[in-house]
């Protein structure tokens, strides 16, 4: 048996990075990164990251993946079900304090992503 035989290719849907997410992403410290890069890589693949979750409010199939480090927390904003792409729509570290809550600056950058997104899909 050829070793070969047991690889199996599984084909990744591409990531759309919206505004400055992956300049965002890749500011953050390297372990934060390579675990969002591992989750982000699993929804390519047509998996949901047992750490994701519906974020309520922008549209369907958007979900947020969150990575505590140290002190910090650092969220991962995507959607799925935008045509074949994933796009990124949020990628930023919770400066917030108070409560688990997502700022309202937040809200309104994730929604207009959301809408950008959908209106370029549309265009292809």
């Amino acid at each position: 048996m050829d070793d070969d035989e047991d690889i199996i290719e599984i084909p990744l849907r591409p990531l759309v990075w919206m505004g400055d997410s992956l300049k965002n992403i890749r500011s953050f410290p390297e372990d934060v990164r390579a675990s969002l890069g591992y989750s982000l890589q699993l929804v390519q693949a047509g998996e949901t990251p047992m750490d994701a979750k519906l974020f309520k409010g922008v549209g369907s199939s958007v979900y947020e993946i969150v990575k505590r480090y140290d002190t910090d927390t650092y969220r991962a904003v995507y959607a799925v079900k935008i045509g074949e792409k994933i796009y990124v729509l949020h990628v930023f570290q919770k400066k917030s304090k108070q409560g688990i809550k997502t700022p309202q600056a937040d809200v309104d950058l994730i929604k207009q992503r959301y809408k950008d997104a959908v209106a370029r899909e549309k265009q292809q």
